[in-house]
């Protein structure tokens, strides 16, 4: 039935009425309807409501009483003893033993001190000690903890008491029309090799984000993880900001000035996996293989080396729910991307062949992310996933799981594809064209043409695959162009701009990748000693004006700008009218916007016809070919372009281009 109770029909109805071809998937959109009828009727009979389980987080850990006394709670159902030691009591293993409860629940009350103040005060260190049914004991952080650090040379993270009063300024930006997503790690946010801090790109960053045109930031690796290298996707404690790049304080201070800009910001939640810590972990906090994940190699990722959720388990619901909705709360994040979704679905978390049908374990999902974004509209929500699920964008009530976005994975690895095995000539545009377009009805997509991913060690970002070691003698505006950078400028604007304008109803860029950054991202690990040399991003290439990378920055940064002005991300999927072969020519319409792109190598065309759908004048609005953009000014900006009545690959009217310029003068 409904969330909101107000209809009586079953969940999945109108998915099912609409995609009644789709014959494999009927019984999988009627389990995903039953489960989200499940998942909120229990929670209402056992919990009060969705409402009230989601913000666990205001009970478990440790939390401050209005008369200054100190509640600690944890579920640990394997322990035979819990108690808290710390800087407050001396670091005594026995003083402060916590009372067991049902459910595998223990809770420990500490009464404010003779003056009335905490007896934990702010910024001091912290350890639950475990007593195991084998007579162990063990030192443990608190799976709660909201602020974990490390000191430079220890090895394992402390628990620290973060309770500091933060008022917010601004409030949170109306969701945007149109979604461009500035990919963004806070570590490597400086042309410095180091670990950079919330503050700088507070200060640094963000300004050029605004400018750029971007309305969305997404962060990675905020999340606390014990290795740096491991790019935030081997989570240690899920509730704490990393301490590496600051305090909660000035984490909480760039997301409001972020706000202060019209800027969201969504965290990459990692929920798929979690790191094997014990020490600084949640991996066998009571002691036993099992309590949040699963027991025995089933709660083991064999290729991550990580350990796995028991989504099923409802003391990890609660856990896994909560921790959404105190990111979103404490800190005011304005939505998620979800990781790895496709270790979520499945029992077998994508690692072999498979088919939708065999061993898909929907209960994973609903249980978490699908029923949490249903029920809180304001969040926007998007996910990675190889496996190409169906239904994952719908909305919960017709049997989906609600998610806003999905990655459109296939563009670029069809760029990369495409550089690496094809020469210019041999570019097949019908299959750019589909790969750009190949998206299920009704699913939006964010759609890039290269993310972190291909900017890691061991790849290669779009600028590098162009232009190589060209990059470090030749990107100087004070030379003559050689022909492998000039080629490369113009194919990297043009490839980006069609990904934009075709690929998806959102789009996505990883830092320093607009200006075509000519390194690739390798953060500090042993194989090279502990570098960070390649874990930054060089801004500064783009405030030498002599220098060809603020070019490319120039034309991303317009691009967005006349997306912002049409809002062609918004608008219905683009009308292809020309993917002519062997002219090399690709034209659509999308948002009463005409986009022409002739990737021809040697052929420019004189009067070139093409497909119209509103009559009427046009002007160029965005030209890669621009001086300032690192082209070659062959188009005349005060030429106007009328319309005549003449049916033209479908569209009822049509016009000449007079001039349609190949790659390279």
């Amino acid at each position: 039935q409904s969330v909101n109770g107000g209809s009586t029909e079953p969940y999945g109805t109108p998915l099912l009425m609409a995609r009644r071809w789709e014959v494999n998937f009927i019984s999988l959109v009627e389990n995903q309807a039953a489960d989200s009828t499940w998942l909120l009727t229990l929670l209402e009979e056992a919990e009060g409501g969705f409402d009230q389980f989601t913000r666990s987080y205001k009970s478990y850990g440790v939390h401050r009483m209005p008369d200054n006394s100190l509640v600690f709670k944890e579920w640990a159902p394997a322990a035979e003893a819990l108690f808290l030691t710390g800087d407050f009591n001396g670091w005594d293993n026995f003083s402060h033993p916590y009372a067991k409860k049902d459910f595998g629940k223990w809770e420990l009350h500490i009464p404010p001190k003779e003056d009335k103040t905490p007896a934990v005060t702010h910024n001091s260190k912290l350890k639950v000690v475990v007593h195991t049914r084998m007579g162990e004991r063990l030192y443990r952080i608190s799976p709660w903890a909201k602020y974990v650090t490390r000191h430079e040379k220890s090895v394992i993270y402390d628990w620290v008491h973060w309770d500091p009063p933060q008022p917010y300024i601004h409030p949170r930006p109306q969701k945007p029309r149109s979604l461009r997503i500035y990919e963004s790690h806070v570590g490597i946010a400086s042309p410095e090799g180091k670990v950079a801090s919330y503050s700088n790109f507070t200060h640094n960053v963000l300004p050029r984000i605004k400018d750029l045109g971007y309305n969305c930031i997404q962060l990675m690796a905020i999340m606390e993880h014990a290795y740096y290298a491991s790019f935030g996707y081997q989570v240690t404690s899920f509730f704490a900001a990393s301490s590496r790049y600051g305090t909660p304080e000035e984490l909480k201070e760039l997301i409001d000035v972020a706000h202060s800009l019209g800027i969201i910001v969504l965290l990459d939640a990692v929920h798929s996996h979690a790191s094997k810590n014990t020490e600084d972990g949640l991996n066998q906090f009571d002691g036993s293989d099992s309590c949040f994940f699963h027991s025995g190699p089933r709660g083991e990722h064999s290729l991550w080396d990580s350990r796995l959720f028991n989504y099923s388990g409802w003391e990890v619901l609660r856990f896994l729910l909560s921790n959404l909705r105190w990111w979103m709360e404490e800190y005011r994040f304005d939505g998620f991307r979800f990781d790895g979704v496709t270790s979520m679905l499945y029992h077998h978390h994508g690692i072999a062949n498979f088919c939708f049908r065999v061993n898909y374990s929907f209960k994973s999902t609903v249980n978490l992310t699908s029923t949490y974004c249903c029920v809180f509209k304001e969040i926007l929500s998007f996910f990675k996933d190889v496996s190409g699920m169906p239904t994952l964008c719908r909305p919960v009530q017709e049997g989906g799981l609600g998610f806003d976005f999905r990655l459109a994975m296939a563009i670029p690895d069809k760029w990369i594809q495409i550089l690496k095995e094809f020469k210019d000539e041999d570019w097949n545009m019908g299959n750019i064209v589909h790969t750009m377009s190949n998206r299920r009805y009704g699913e939006k997509c964010i759609a890039y043409a290269e993310s972190h991913d291909q900017a890691l060690v061991g790849d290669k970002t779009l600028a590098f695959w162009l232009m190589d070691k060209d990059m470090y003698t030749n990107m100087s505006a004070l030379i003559p162009m050689n022909s492998v950078i000039d080629r490369g400028i113009q194919l990297h604007k043009m490839m980006r701009l069609l990904t934009h304008g075709l690929g998806g109803e959102g789009y996505l860029n990883f830092m320093g990748n607009e200006f075509g950054h000519p390194e690739w991202l390798d953060f500090p690990r042993v194989g090279n000693n502990e570098s960070y040399h390649y874990a930054r991003r060089q801004f500064n290439l783009v405030d030498m004006d002599h220098l060809r990378y603020r070019q490319l920055y120039a034309f991303d940064r317009d691009m967005n700008r006349t997306e912002d002005k049409y809002g062609w991300l918004a608008a219905p999927p683009a009308y292809i009218s020309a993917k002519h072969e062997g002219d090399k020519v690709i034209v659509f319409e999308r948002a009463n916007v005409i986009f022409i792109f002739n990737f021809h190598p040697t052929n420019s065309y004189s009067n070139y016809r093409v497909a119209v759908g509103p009559p009427g004048k046009y002007k160029i609005k965005l030209d890669s070919d621009e001086i300032h953009y690192g082209g070659h000014g062959r188009l005349d900006h005060n030429t106007e372009f009328f319309t005549e009545p003449m049916e033209f690959s479908n569209l009822p009217n049509s016009m000449l281009v007079s001039k349609l310029y190949y790659l390279l003068p």
